[in-house]
């Protein structure tokens, strides 16, 4: 069982028990969060489904920063060299439980 959910402008596949880094929230650790914007469900193999009224429940396990990524940029005969680096905001939600039509399903 897995549900698909849009958040930060992305989409993530998510199951109960999983752990999504998301774009970063102004949520404090260990406050719960829900997500309302599922785009389909897998209620069997194979099988996808959108319902209406479908929820996402997670818990923000905690906040950080990720790796970072260099950039570089360079013109070859003009001595033009510039490096720049950046870190990305992230949050880590694990996923709780996966609402659908009034069941609930949970890790």
């Amino acid at each position: 069982m897995y549900a698909v959910i849009r958040a930060g402008g992305k989409q993530y596949r998510v199951a109960p028990g999983d752990v999504i880094q998301i774009e970063k929230l102004a949520l404090a650790d260990g406050e719960h969060i829900q997500f309302n914007e599922v785009l389909a469900v897998s209620a069997s193999e194979g099988e996808l489904s959108k319902p209406e009224g479908a929820t996402v429940t997670g818990q923000i396990v905690e906040q950080g920063r990720g790796d970072k990524v260099l950039v570089f940029h360079y013109k070859r005969k003009k001595q033009y060299k510039k490096l720049n680096g950046h870190r990305q905001p992230y949050t880590a939600v694990k996923i709780m439980a996966i609402n659908i039509d009034g069941k609930e399903l949970t890790a």
